[in-house]
């Protein structure tokens, strides 16, 4: 039987989300990015519980490439920093509103440049072009504010700061992948682990930046 996928491979594996054999290389490859593969499927655990050299690999170079971006970020505005990358990887519009790193980049440029605006004492929203950063934005925004909430007008500073460096990575990404519209959205797929964690915990311990990396990233 040839994979119903690709077309061309031999159909091995039972895939349980389509509901037929397709072949090894499919399931591998577009797992939780073309197939929405249930928690349950066995060749998901197996696969994050023995992933192969190369998926390391290619963890470890996507954490390095994330964290850059928390350099010199204090720990407030690294939290921050995690608080919005784990919205956007769990970010899930509708089927027919999909999103691209280029609705994430004129989402959190207009936000940012809206806290910007505050620290010098003047209120306006600033908005995206697109129809679905503007969604983006309306969802992102009230998960940010409630973040910041008692914090004071630091927290615009610190939120603009923040939301310039996650601008930059998605930026670093478009470029150095101009042909995948979802590059910085692909690499959140594959290192993010949500853990809960916002800026304004009362308790929180004062741990170090590499500390948040390690709850921000699966290894």
């Amino acid at each position: 039987m040839v994979c119903p996928v690709c077309g061309t491979r031999k159909a091995r594996r039972g895939c349980p989300a389509l509901g037929q054999q397709i072949c090894p290389v499919c399931c591998g490859t577009k797992r939780l990015v073309e197939i929405p593969c249930p928690s349950d499927c066995a060749w998901l655990a197996s696969a994050r519980d023995h992933p192969a050299a190369a998926v390391v690999r290619r963890q470890q170079h996507d954490l390095a490439l994330l964290v850059q971006f928390m350099r010199d970020l204090n720990q407030r505005q690294s939290q921050l920093f995690f608080l919005v990358n784990t919205f956007l990887n769990e970010y899930r519009p509708s089927e027919l509103q999909s999103v691209l790193d280029a609705d994430v980049a004129d989402a959190v440029e207009a936000l940012a440049a809206t806290y910007e605006t505050a620290t010098r004492g003047v209120i306006y929203e600033h908005r995206p072009a697109s129809i679905p950063a503007e969604r983006l934005l309306s969802a992102l925004k009230p998960i940010v504010a409630e973040a910041g909430k008692g914090l004071g007008s630091s927290f615009d500073r610190d939120a603009a700061v923040v939301l310039r460096r996650v601008r930059e990575a998605v930026d670093a990404q478009r470029s150095a992948h101009a042909d995948t519209p979802r590059a910085f959205l692909d690499l959140l797929r594959r290192v993010m682990r949500p853990v809960g964690v916002t800026p304004g915990d009362a308790g929180a311990d004062d741990h170090t930046k590499s500390d948040a990396a390690s709850r921000l990233i699966v290894p």
